[in-house]
């Protein structure tokens, strides 16, 4: 059940406190420690031959006599398994990613051969002289056109491709009998690249006296890693050290195991010498894994108020050529399924996902997950019903939004939502928006530009717990999440915690929880993560989870260690331990009181004042946690936008951008008001420039920031946040998950305020990004079906 958070006012430091991030202050001045700063006596530079094929047999790959000792190929990895995520669903079709290929490529970038020198520019040169003779295979680029009979098999041993398919049905066929309309649409989403500021790397080290592997990697989950690595190199668990040091972001990317990993690690015990590998942007683009390819063919029956009756939906989701590891190729499109509904009510329900295999690097949950794409789904599907009823868009979200009179509310998917008021956000959006000013303003528009405004909403199912992931039946499923408490000598607290932060401000938010439930100042607390050898397991940062699992991991392992300071301070204060509060770093009990650091001295340097009967665990605890309900926490926003449309260019602007979100109780709001902020440029990103597009054969085209367009500071207009508040009956301190929420309504909101600010020209956009291009076309294609 929550936590008990007392009456008293929020204090300056703790839960509710705008604490500026701690750890700022060495990132800005650039006394942050990443990868790429770390150098070791001795150390080699990897560099990889990739493929330059999309699909192809590899017929012989030739090295030069005078570098073989600085090239390794496949057959040289002895002992070293390739990288398999499984799901344990019905039908799912396995596959084994090679850490180096040998026989067959199935997507550009693929690894080929690992080249070391002491350079990079170095063993990017002895990779040049490598000789390969392919046998190239017909590409399967399109996922729509890998549902073909006829389409090339990506592994021969499968019936098609696709690594799963997925349906789910209520109640369909009788809640359909009754739909006054009925709207058909079809939408797709572009495959993108995450583009975090800094992207992999690893240092792997060998310590043959210890016979224990250390891997330094730009990973946001590292027991995961060690888990990973451990299997792949048949190395005991005791034998790997994962440390993640200061980490430039992760949004997901850095969330899988490596093909790069597995190979840099073995060499590393080989050589018995330090190896690095560091990614850079051209490697990142053209074949790091990808997210967010959606097809969606969507229907939605609704009655002739706006009531939504049913929604059917046949999705496909672009998965790439392997199953990456923990999540597993299946993760995205099985999700598709079940949060499509998002926060509607509806009487029937059907859908089917299809994870496709094409070749193209692996596919992984970026910010956001699924939820992204099927929010670009049902909010432009209920917009296209709106107005085949003449009705607002706001009218038809009203009327069919959850209500907090429902509330905890089990939808037609069986998701539960813990609490929320989704009609009042929806309100405080186009409050703040002005609807009505935008209504008069287009009614006397004129001129080649036009105005729209578009609307989103959605839920964000964050902290999934054990029974959620087990039903998705991937190799990674979390359990209850720890956390230690240690008091020092000298009355600081140090917290570990098995969650990686690298951007989200853990090492914040995680301190103002101990300091709420301690009472010891933010100063004296220390944040101690991203190293396996100190930290408790965890399956990592993922899934909007952090503040939920690992605050309420915190907070519980502090009351714990609470209790313990207050019996020794009760005995020094010849006090009832329960008289006694802890605040300000200090035990009182009425007018005495002593210090924390007096206590912790008792501990450690004068046990003869100890009471008779203390506990002998001392003044460190670990202990775990989960939700209530392991079913998640449901944070929700509804964004509204008002856009401006250049019909003659097809440039899109931004004029306004509101976004009302509901987080729960806010650990620490301006931490909130980051993650909401940077998940909506992303969001800005998805919507209008950030695509990366494959030729018929395979071959990536967007290979630098050049080509590959991210949203830069005059894209970005100044969006304004309306904060509810309404605890989750299932957290510690009713928090809810918030960290993909500002990414997932973007893309909706926008593009329904482009089609609003086309509706008039007939004219309506169904893909992102929302280009010129496709603007363009979509009024060409107005013009000349009014022609016609």
């Amino acid at each position: 059940m929550a936590g008990d958070t007392g009456t008293k006012e929020r204090s300056n430091s703790g839960v509710g406190a705008r604490q500026i991030r701690r750890e700022d202050d060495r990132l800005l001045r650039g006394k942050g420690r990443f990868v790429a700063d770390i150098k070791m006596s001795g150390m080699q530079e990897l560099a990889f031959l990739r493929s330059p094929l999309a699909h192809a047999r590899i017929k012989s790959i030739t090295v030069p006599d005078a570098l073989r000792d600085t090239v390794y190929l496949a057959a040289d990895l002895t002992g070293v398994i390739g990288i398999r995520a499984d799901s344990g669903l019905p039908g799912f079709r396995s596959s084994v990613q090679p850490i180096l290929a040998d026989t067959k490529v199935r997507h550009v970038g693929e690894l080929i051969a690992a080249c070391l020198s002491d350079t990079r520019a170095g063993a990017e040169d002895i990779a040049e002289e490598i000789q390969t003779e392919f046998d190239e295979l017909p590409a399967v680029w399109d996922m729509t056109a890998a549902q073909s009979p006829d389409a090339p098999l990506i592994h021969e041993n499968w019936d098609k491709n696709a690594f799963l398919e997925t349906q789910t049905e209520v109640d369909f066929d009788g809640a359909t009998a009754d739909a006054a309309v009925v709207v058909n649409k079809t939408f797709r989403t572009a495959r993108q690249c995450m583009a975090p500021i800094e992207g992999r790397g690893l240092v792997a080290v060998w310590d043959r006296t210890l016979e224990v592997l250390t891997l330094h990697s730009a990973t946001q989950m590292p027991h995961i890693v060690r888990t990973g690595l451990a299997e792949c190199l048949g190395l005991d668990h005791g034998q790997v050290r994962v440390i993640s040091p200061d980490v430039g972001g992760g949004f997901g990317y850095k969330g899988i195991l490596l093909a790069e990993e597995v190979c840099a690690c073995y060499l590393a015990i080989k050589l018995d010498r330090p190896i690095r590998w560091i990614e850079d942007r051209r490697e990142h683009l053209t074949a790091g894994a990808n997210c967010r390819e959606h097809f969606y063919d969507i229907t939605g029956y609704a009655a002739a108020d706006g009531t939504l009756l049913a929604v059917d939906c046949n999705a496909l989701v672009d998965s790439g050529a392997y199953s990456s590891y923990p999540f597993s190729a299946c993760l995205e499109a099985a999700q598709v399924t079940s949060i499509l509904p998002g926060p509607y009510k509806m009487r029937g329900y059907r859908c089917s996902a299809t994870s496709v295999t094409t070749n193209k690097p692996p596919i992984l949950p970026f910010r956001g997950v699924a939820r992204t794409g099927v929010c670009f789904a049902i909010e432009l599907l209920l917009d296209a019903i709106a107005r085949e009823l003449s009705i607002a868009p706001e009218e038809i979200r009203a009327r069919n939004l959850v209500t907090p009179q429902e509330m905890p509310f089990t939808n037609i998917t069986n998701k539960y939502f813990d609490s929320g008021d989704y009609p009042e956000a929806l309100r405080r959006a186009i409050e703040a928006i002005d609807l009505p000013s935008i209504r008069s303003e287009q009614k006397s528009q004129t001129g080649r530009e036009r105005i729209g405004v578009g609307l989103s909403i959605f839920c964000e199912q964050g902290a999934h717990g054990t029974s959620v992931y087990h039903g998705w039946g991937i190799p990674m499923v979390p359990g209850f999440e720890q956390a230690t408490a240690r008091l020092t000598p000298d009355g600081g607290l140090e917290l570990r915690v098995g969650v990686h932060s690298h951007g989200q401000g853990l090492e914040t938010t995680l301190a103002q929880i101990a300091h709420e439930r301690l009472g010891i100042t933010i100063e004296k607390i220390k944040v101690v993560h991203g190293d396996t050898a100190y930290t408790p397991y965890s399956t990592g940062t993922w899934g909007s989870r952090c503040i939920v699992m690992a605050g309420g991991a915190v907070a519980t392992a502090c009351d714990a260690l609470g209790q313990r300071i207050r019996n020794i301070a009760g005995h020094l204060l010849q006090s009832e331990n329960d008289d006694v509060a802890l605040e300000d770093g200090v035990a009182r009990a009425g007018t005495a009181s002593v210090s924390i650091e007096e206590v912790a001295k008792t501990w450690y340097l004068k046990p003869q004042l100890l009471p008779d009967g203390v506990d002998p665990r001392g003044l460190e605890a670990t202990e775990g946690y989960k939700t209530v309900q392991d079913t998640g926490t449901f944070s929700y926003a509804c964004h509204a936008v008002k856009v401006s449309v250049d019909l003659d260019l097809g440039h899109v602007k931004l004029l306004d951008y509101v976004i009302a979100e509901d987080a729960g109780t806010m650990i620490n709001p301006m931490i909130v008001d980051g993650q909401v902020l940077g998940g909506a440029v992303q969001g800005i990103g998805t919507a209008l420039f950030e695509e990366m597009p494959f030729s018929e054969t395979g071959q990536p085209m967007a290979s630098t920031l050049a080509d590959y367009h991210l949203p830069v500071a005059a894209d970005i207009p100044d969006i304004r946040i309306i904060h509810m508040e309404t605890p989750s009956p299932l957290s510690y301190f009713g928090q809810k998950g918030i960290g993909e929420s500002g990414a997932i309504g973007p893309p909706a909101a926008i593009a329904n305020a482009v089609n609003d600010a086309l509706s008039s020209l007939g004219a309506e956009v169904a893909q992102v990004p929302m280009t010129p291009e496709r603007i363009l076309a979509a009024l060409d294609q107005a013009e000349k079906g009014d022609k016609a």
